[in-house]
């Protein structure tokens, strides 16, 4: 059980790594973590290997609908893979250290990419429902208020005390996802944009959309953030990939109501397109 006073050390992260990697044949490079009812790209891997989260020493379990709760490992187009199909959150009551604790595990199992994808709402006006933004910059809410998981004590087998956050999405990901979109067609719905994340559980109200957009973000959602914050500490290259589900609400004469329900029903109707661009981006890297 992982409670909020609890902080791993070094050795707690390598007994889990160590664990997995005498179970599996498969020593992935490439590590995806799948937002709300993204977890279907880890149906595209081959030679699969799958793991419980409640099975895998201290690692901690999603509680969320629309998140399995499981490792998988295998290869996509010949590459080397591990996804998580559900991921942390500070809403389920996790410190925020345990939030990325997957993170730091995927480095040492050797991991030296992560792609990490989200349901977020649109706050850019020009944005669709059903656009795939990719995430060029974050904005971290919970970080201005000392929630960073790289607060508290650094191991520097990790990484450096004070990282640089200015390039934290790698821009040649970047560049090759533009790329790829271009050539299977998706060019017309790839946004790039600013990723903002705020606590949650609850959705945002108009006023706090109306601050978000003045900020500059262009979408946001409930995740992510501390997940690529720990990255470039760890030397992981980052890519972001946000799924509008649902336009936020910003004229209170509105009777739009984001909802949990509908953010799925949306992320279904793209999920196809989602997991054919990571496919054929991961057989270019």
């Amino acid at each position: 059980m992982f409670l909020n006073t609890f902080i791993c050390s070094y050795e707690d992260y390598k007994e889990t790594a160590d664990w997995l990697l005498n179970r599996t044949k498969q020593h992935p490079k490439v590590a995806i973590i799948c937002g709300s009812g993204l977890g279907g790209l880890a149906d595209l891997l081959e030679e699969k290997t799958v793991f419980k989260y409640e099975d895998i020493p201290r690692f901690p379990t999603s509680t969320v609908q629309g998140h399995a709760g499981q490792l998988v490992f295998g290869k996509l187009n010949g590459c080397e893979c591990v996804c998580m199909q559900g991921r942390f959150h500070f809403y389920e009551g996790y410190n925020i250290q345990t939030v990325t604790y997957p993170v730091r595990v995927f480095y040492l199992l050797g991991v030296s990419t992560l792609i990490v994808t989200n349901a977020a709402g649109g706050l850019n006006d020009t944005y669709s429902v059903g656009d795939i933004m990719l995430i060029k910059d974050h904005i971290n809410m919970p970080g201005f208020a000392g929630q960073n998981p790289l607060c508290g004590h650094n191991d520097e087998r990790f990484g450096v005390r004070f990282p640089c956050m200015s390039d934290a999405y790698d821009r040649d990901l970047r560049a090759l996802t533009r790329k790829t979109a271009k050539e299977l067609g998706y060019d017309s719905f790839l946004q790039e944009g600013v990723y903002c994340m705020l606590a949650g559980p609850t959705y945002e109200t108009i006023a706090e959309c109306k601050l978000l957009q003045r900020l500059g973000a262009d979408a946001v959602g409930m995740s992510t953030v501390p997940e690529v914050d720990v990255a470039p500490d760890r030397r992981l290259r980052v890519l972001g990939l946000s799924l509008i589900t649902n336009k936020v609400v910003t004229d209170y004469e509105s009777n739009e109501k984001a909802n949990h329900t509908e953010v799925l029903k949306t992320t279904e109707r793209r999920t196809q397109a989602l997991q054919n661009l990571v496919s054929r981006l991961i057989a270019k890297l």
